[in-house]
């Protein structure tokens, strides 16, 4: 059964990942004098940045109910994340592009490779290690479905991004690695040119997929389709429903709200409908925790024919 994976461990490791590569970014860029390494330094430290501002985004969706924000805070994460998506756009594809452009344009030999080579081979084991950790987090969270089908559904937006974010760091770093060699071994450094030019397009393809998901969930979406259909039987189920008429449910962040409109059995006497009612929602919530607001709108059975 799928689950919610932890998204904080998988931030936490792409946080560390992120913060190390900028390291060694930095000391390759001290040594050789490379005014590319220093810009992929702070490209880097921009990454570091996004993982505190989805750190930040899940810290004020836990913030309490307000009078103002009668349904809490849950869904500003996905504001965060959307945000995030748009600097992976921005920041690391079209900068990416630019940069593939301008290499093209103004072909020059590599110097000092054997540096950039040794951070590469750093950063894909370090990249690795983190998108290790994340699919740790998204298996517990997708149980028997693809990944393909879990990205679709999820509604874990910061895990969607962490996700997307690592695979498209990982996959460029490869990227590369492979232009680099080419480069080296061709003696043509426009193979150079070509693999960062194609490391933004990667960027840009996955921000784009990435924001559509996360934009889906920040104007408001139902739960996923597999809780949706549990929640329907579980109901349909209970003996003090004779029929569910209509089941909507909202997910605000990790929580979820529901309503109900139902045919109860006990119509005829107020009380015993309320207090089947009350005793249906105690048992929605006991099975499905990540229910928090539950509304009823019963309905009684059609009167019998004379």
């Amino acid at each position: 059964m799928a689950g919610n994976g932890d998204s904080v461990r998988a931030i936490f490791f792409a946080l560390g990942a992120n913060f190390a590569i900028a390291v060694a970014k930095g000391v390759a860029a001290f040594v050789t004098g490379s005014g590319a390494m220093l810009a992929e330094t702070v490209h880097s430290l921009a990454d570091c940045g996004n993982q505190l501002l989805l750190l930040l985004g899940l810290r004020q969706a836990r913030r309490p109910v307000t009078p103002e924000h009668p349904l809490g805070y849950g869904r500003a994460i996905y504001f965060w994340s959307f945000l995030v998506a748009v600097m992976l756009f921005s920041v690391g594809g079209m900068f990416s592009v630019y940069e593939g452009v301008h290499k093209l344009r103004h072909p020059e030999p590599l110097q000092q490779w054997w540096w950039a080579v040794g951070v590469l081979v750093f950063a894909i084991v370090a990249e690795a290690i983190s998108m290790r950790a994340c699919l740790q987090e998204v298996d517990k969270a997708r149980g028997s479905r693809g990944i393909w089908q879990w990205f679709r559904e999820s509604r874990q937006a910061e895990l969607v991004v962490i996700f997307g974010e690592d695979l498209a760091a990982l996959l460029g770093l490869v990227f590369a690695l492979v232009a680099i060699v080419l480069a080296v071994v061709t003696g043509n450094p426009l193979w150079d040119a070509i693999g960062t030019i194609g490391i933004g397009v990667l960027l840009i393809v996955i921000a784009v997929l990435v924001a559509v998901e996360v934009k889906a969930m920040l104007i408001g979406q139902s739960v996923a389709p597999f809780l949706q259909t549990q929640i329907g039987e579980f109901l349909a189920a209970r003996p003090e429903i004779a029929q569910v008429l209509h089941l909507i449910t909202l997910q605000q962040g990790n929580e979820v709200l529901v309503s109900v409109h139902a045919r109860m059995r006990r119509v005829h006497d107020g009380q015993a409908m309320l207090r089947d009612i009350d005793q249906v929602e105690r048992a929605l919530k006991q099975q499905f925790p990540v229910v928090r607001w539950s509304f009823f709108e019963p309905e009684g059975d059609d009167p019998a024919p004379a």
